[in-house]
């Protein structure tokens, strides 16, 4: 199920990374120590009594933002408004009730969106007492938190999740989902075009959630998929004109659905740290990727493809399971190609291991490189099951999980991929001390 995506929103320096950071607190773990991963990221999942939602700090929704700063914070607003759930108005009351306060609340009160009003560095009593002069702004009431020192942030996202609208468990659908993603202008849309227009046996338009996304169902070699939109498939037929309006919400609205996501980039500008942001995310969320690299006919002929694609995973070094495809939507050229690699990474994410099998891969890389000694003691693995499909998800039952070191869970994945495959897709490892559950 999709979780909420409640976003932080603010003129600058009110606290809103600080709010980010006590919200998120320890609850997310980082995954692999790599630029673009989990960390340096301006989204987290989180729980609260027994509610799960995505915080998203809207300080860095914008991929390109505008020097102009009063120009920057209405941007931030706007993409709140079209994309969050629910939105954190953060204020400071040391600064009271400024013009550009005024200006957010205003568009806030039009767009009809729950909002809830927080006055942060309310650090002492008197300075609760002064968290009553916003008011003025005419969006309830005013609660007084410190992030800095944790103060009234349960309170906070107490308010916040009973302020949640219920959204109704979504219908699964038996069939891949795929989602596309990407920055503005790499050819999203025309990407989506090129697709429909080649496959004539769309079966419908369905209405996806309650967060007006629509889904299209489609025929690929007899195969049925849902298109999850995120670049205007509603609108199929023709490319909009402009900038094409994106921000990082989406994007983790319809990769939390998909069972792959194409990451599309531009063959000018291939990676970029906003698409690393995105793979990271993809990566934490165990879904299955292709990297499209679109517009390759504006390449020059004499590039080495094999140069250019190294270029590339030098960059995605957290992800060197992913298929990268260089195509070009405009000419049509490789866009059957992308189908074909999301469908057989869906297929690979399905795929079942023997037991006897797989703890003999295991066994012989083990017997290979052995597992590096920690204070004179070595980690045993006593035994690997698979327990889960979709992400494949392997159990290794050892004597001391204290003794893994990073470096051996990444060779053993390597060498569960070496013998089984998995492209495209991440593995879950799970490591459990034996006899315990």
């Amino acid at each position: 199920m999709t979780k909420p995506i409640v976003a932080i929103v603010g003129r600058p320096n009110v606290g809103k990374s600080t709010l980010f950071n006590r919200l998120v607190g320890r609850r997310v773990a980082i995954i692999e120590d790599e630029p673009g991963t989990t960390r340096d990221r301006l989204y987290a999942d989180i729980a609260w009594k027994e509610s799960a939602l995505t915080i998203v700090d809207t300080g860095g929704l914008l991929l390109t933002p505008p020097s102009d700063i009063v120009q920057n914070v209405k941007d931030q607003v706007a993409v709140a408004i079209d994309e969050a759930d629910a939105i954190i108005f953060l204020v400071d009351v040391l600064d009271g009730v400024t013009p550009m306060d005024k200006e957010i609340a205003e568009m806030f009160r039009r767009s009809g969106k729950r909002v809830m009003l927080a006055a942060n560095k309310a650090d002492n009593e008197q300075r609760s007492y002064e968290a009553a002069q916003f008011y003025e702004l005419a969006l309830g009431d005013p609660l007084p938190i410190s992030a800095y020192h944790d103060l009234g942030v349960a309170e906070l996202l107490d308010t916040v999740v009973e302020s949640l609208p219920y959204f109704p468990p979504e219908e699964e659908v038996e069939m891949m989902k795929v989602a596309i993603v990407g920055r503005p202008n790499v050819g999203k849309s025309m990407l989506l075009n090129a697709i429909l227009g080649r496959e004539r046996a769309i079966v419908t338009d369905t209405p996806g959630t309650t967060r007006d996304a629509i889904d299209t169902i489609f025929e690929h070699n007899s195969e049925r998929m849902l298109l999850i939109d995120t670049a205007g498939i509603r609108r199929r037929g023709r490319v909009e004109g402009g900038i094409e309006r994106y921000s990082v919400a989406r994007a983790l609205r319809a990769i939390s659905r998909a069972d792959v996501a194409l990451l599309i980039t531009e063959a000018t500008e291939p990676v970029t740290a906003q698409d690393t942001h995105i793979a990271g995310y993809i990566q934490q969320a165990c879904k299955g990727m292709v990297l499209v690299v679109n517009k390759w006919d504006l390449v020059p002929e004499m590039t080495d493809r094999r140069q250019y694609t190294r270029e590339i995973r030098n960059r995605l070094k957290f992800m060197p399971y992913v298929p990268i495809l260089c195509i070009s939507a405009k000419f049509g050229k490789g866009v059957s190609d992308v189908l074909s690699a999301a469908t057989g990474i869906f297929e690979v994410r399905k795929k079942r291991v023997p037991t006897a099998l797989l703890n003999s891969v295991v066994g012989d890389a083990v017997a290979a490189h052995a597992p590096p000694a920690v204070a004179g003691k070595k980690l045993k693995i006593l035994y690997v099951t698979q327990a889960e499909t979709s992400p494949p998800t392997f159990v290794f039952s050892v004597n001391d999980t204290a003794l893994l070191h990073f470096s051996y869970r990444r060779y053993l994945e390597n060498e569960l991929r070496r013998s089984f495959g998995f492209q495209g897709t991440p593995l879950r490892l799970i490591f459990k001390r034996r006899g315990k559950k």
